[in-house]
């Protein structure tokens, strides 16, 4: 089980006043979770059952991944494709009644994700974790989803009167093939902040970002709009007059540039006539030109009335009885690795955490992704079929001349030997 603790210090090669700083912070933050994925994390967190019966359950790796900026720290992967994932840590019980709730964690999809999620569930009460699954209740889940090109965001649900509710703003997420560190904040006067990589990227109410209660205001259903109320941006120039002769002008004419055809026999086909054609000069039915209205009181509203059904909720962002970290998702291309997961109540030390772990290694990561990309694109290049399809027109190419050489015919030299062969090659993405 996970322990709550105030969080020592790691040899890292920080600056001195950084240390300090992070000392001070550590002073005064409450941990109630935090898991680095060191030796021993398999004692603090339970693999699911859940859909082993349907032999859909995706085994984890412990792993730092195919590329990272510090081998030695590992977190944990999917392995398999088109498998569900379960997994969950347990921490003593407790409410984030008059506190401010962090939870943050890092993610890499090396898998360069296609459809499948990159989050992370609260859980409250008592959960039996080998039973964990898509059907558990959950307090909060956070945490990047990507599917196709529609769906590319966080998500941010909150669990309140039993209902799942999920945020209203759009909040884009990453979509490269790095680490990314997610913080989602939470205070007691209910505004909430969700950051990526220590940046923050929304920020709101629990009221107006979530359906959590009615809300506090509606139209009036009695307003009527005043009959005498004047919503016409533009009305017709009363002074503006039709040109003299407008309506003779007729919407076609004869086409100019038709010739009666040679063989057309008058007495026979009848008097040839041109065809027509739509006349450029024809400006449609004349109406007056637009002019702003000199009445126009904008568009009508109804006034706003307080909402007999709102009943205030001042523990609307409490979490009574938060117990569980988990990881529940549905993947078609695995490769997700997760790792630094932080249960806290201060904003300050959960950045700091991100500054220690991903910001420290970020750069190195990204050196090591362009080397493995590097390696990838000339072990493809090497392993072309074009190259091996060359090699072997260029033999046949001989072939060919010795049999013209027996029976007496010459071979073009510009010729393309290899102009029949397909060059088209598609990489399956």
């Amino acid at each position: 089980m996970a322990i709550v603790r105030r969080r020592s210090l790691i040899a890292t090669p920080l600056s001195l006043a950084l240390t300090l700083s992070l000392l001070l912070a550590i002073s005064s933050a409450a941990v109630f979770f935090e898991e680095r994925f060191d030796d021993g994390w398999e004692s603090r967190w339970v693999k699911s059952d859940w859909k082993k019966d349907e032999n859909m359950a995706g085994e984890w790796n412990y792993t730092s991944g195919k590329w990272s900026g510090d081998a030695n720290d590992k977190g944990i992967q999917t392995s398999e494709d088109y498998r569900f994932y379960a997994i969950s840590a347990e921490f003593p019980e407790f409410s984030n009644k008059d506190k401010t709730l962090v939870f943050q964690f890092s993610v890499k999809h090396e898998q360069k994700l296609d459809c499948g999620g990159g989050y992370m569930k609260l859980l409250s009460g008592d959960v039996d974790p080998k039973k964990f699954g898509g059907d558990t209740p959950y307090s909060i889940m956070f945490g990047p989803d990507i599917c196709g090109y529609t769906t590319k965001k966080v998500h941010a649900i909150l669990t309140y009167n039993d209902k799942n509710n999920l945020i209203k703003k759009d909040v884009p997420c990453e979509t490269d093939q790095l680490s990314h560190v997610y913080t989602f904040i939470l205070r007691p006067d209910a505004t909430y902040s969700i950051l990526i990589d220590n940046v923050e990227k929304q920020t709101g109410s629990l009221y107006s970002d979530w359906d959590l209660l009615p809300p506090k205001q509606i139209k009036d259903p009695e307003a009527k709009k005043p009959e005498d109320w004047d919503d016409k941006e533009t009305i017709p120039d009363p002074e503006d007059t039709k040109p003299e002769g407008y309506d003779d002008i007729p919407k076609e004419v004869a086409d100019p540039n038709a010739k009666k055809p040679e063989d057309w026999d008058d007495e026979e086909d009848g008097e040839w006539t041109a065809p027509t054609i739509p006349n450029p000069e024809y400006k449609g039915p004349w109406k007056a030109k637009k002019i702003k209205n000199p009445n126009y009181k904008g568009k009508w509203k109804a006034p706003m009335i307080d909402n007999p059904e709102f009943k205030d909720d001042p523990e609307l962002y409490v979490f009574p009885k938060l117990k569980y970290v988990g990881i529940e998702l549905w993947q078609v291309k695995s490769g997700t690795l997760f790792d630094n997961v932080l249960v806290s109540d201060d904003p300050e030390y959960a950045k700091k955490v991100a500054e220690e772990t991903w910001g420290t290694q970020k750069d190195a990561e990204k050196a090591a992704f362009e080397e493995a990309e590097k390696k990838r694109e000339e072990e493809e290049s090497n392993n072309d079929p074009a190259v091996d399809s060359d090699a072997e027109d260029g033999a046949e190419e001989s072939d060919v001349e010795g049999d013209d050489a027996d029976d007496g015919s010459k071979v073009d030299p510009n010729e393309d030997p290899t102009a029949s062969v397909d060059d088209d090659v598609h990489d399956e993405l």
